[in-house]
């Protein structure tokens, strides 16, 4: 099984099956040397990566160039992808700066635990259709995959000036994952998009729209300067520079795919009931989410791709939100952040209470600052104090 025919038969099979467990679109390509493992490296020698360690470890590199690494035998990627377009935000929210912008692929249920269930059940059908001759691995964003670039060469779409993977008919609101297989699979004839595809040609809209210019050129993206890395990544604090351009956004960004025509023409809307959008997950108050504590957090974004950035993390970045909110009424819950138990949102707050320049709110910082240990905290609030 596997060669001619029968490997044309098994991909004809593989695609009704993917499409029968949810997924979008389906594709496969041999299992050789990623095109793009040069500019991979590249990337990573700039630094592009920041503190994002894990994809420079020399085994994941290895990895990446090559997938029999990752499962000896390995004949196959199939590549498929899940479409989360849901509804757009309601115009009055979106533009309330006492609310914060949440990632549209975060307003629902988190698609880590629905994609890798549906692709391990993909792979034990196959195993079971091939007498269990057949070897998979099954990966959803966390393994060590070029994914954009199997999805490419799987015909699921081309990589776009933004770095996303574009679809010709469904734009870039796309979840991807992978199996590896150690049998040889052909598509099906027309499983694939037609031979004109799609490029960006000429269009630049998604490098001058970014607020952090974290697109520095068509095709590479500078992470720590792009703002989903920011507000999900980065683990410490995030550089006083960069946080008056986040705005109100707490949890990821879209702007390069809002502004992208291909989106704008063409992106279709999500059957997937997951990914529908949790109510308390669309521009939700940044004073209430302020208040959470280690407890609340849980309850509210349980099963959310929002748990991520964890608690610190979080309102470390609604406090950033506030502060660009500049408001009096956030002085209250502001001044109470002083007092967390997390450095990373003391810090941050008292940059907030800076912003908003309120006799108030220097007397918050005044008497936290008699009151702090943490070093890193106390240049928080000194440098505003002195500004």
């Amino acid at each position: 099984m596997g060669a001619g025919k029968a490997g044309t038969e098994l991909g004809a099979w593989i695609v009704k099956q993917a499409h029968r467990l949810g997924f979008s679109l389906v594709g496969f390509a041999p299992a050789g040397p990623p095109r793009a493992a040069a500019r991979y490296r590249a990337w990573l020698e700039r630094g592009y990566h920041g503190e994002m360690a894990y994809l420079a470890r020399p085994e994941a590199v290895a990895r990446r160039q090559d997938v029999s690494r990752i499962l000896p035998g390995v004949q196959t990627v199939v590549a498929l992808a899940v479409n989360y377009r849901t509804a757009d935000l309601p115009t009055g929210p979106g533009e309330d700066p006492a609310r914060g912008l949440i990632s549209r692929y975060a307003w629902g249920d988190d698609y880590h635990d629905l994609l890798t269930d549906r692709l391990r059940q993909l792979g034990a059908a196959i195993e079971d259709r091939g007498g269990g001759a057949v070897a998979w691995r099954a990966y959803v964003d966390t393994g060590p995959l070029l994914e954009r670039e199997w999805a490419a060469r799987g015909r699921l779409g081309f990589v776009g000036h933004n770095t996303h993977l574009i679809h010709p008919r469904l734009g870039s609101w796309l979840f991807l994952g992978e199996l590896l297989l150690t049998v040889e699979v052909h598509p099906p004839p027309g499983a694939a998009p037609s031979p004109a595809f799609g490029s960006c040609g000429t269009c630049t809209r998604c490098l001058e729209a970014c607020p952090t210019g974290a697109l520095v050129a068509p095709y590479v993206l500078d992470a720590r300067r792009c703002i989903s890395y920011l507000t999900i990544e980065l683990k410490g604090p995030i550089p006083a520079d960069l946080r008056p351009l986040l705005g109100n956004r707490i949890f990821g960004c879209d702007i390069c795919q809002e502004v992208c025509p291909w989106n704008r023409r063409f992106a279709q809307p999500s059957s997937e009931t997951a990914f529908q959008p949790r109510p308390e997950n669309v521009a939700p108050s940044l004073l209430e989410l302020m208040a959470l504590d280690e407890e609340g957090f849980r309850q509210r974004f349980r099963g959310s791709p929002v748990k991520r950035a964890k608690r610190r993390g979080l309102l470390r970045n609604v406090a950033v939100a506030l502060g660009n909110w500049g408001d009096k009424a956030a002085i209250p819950a502001l001044a109470r952040a002083l007092s967390d138990p997390e450095p990373l949102i003391r810090g941050h707050a008292a940059w907030a209470l800076g912003r908003i320049g309120d006799a108030t709110a220097r007397r918050h910082l005044t008497k936290a600052l008699a009151a702090e240990t943490d070093e890193w905290v106390r240049q928080e609030i000194e440098a505003t104090l002195t500004e």
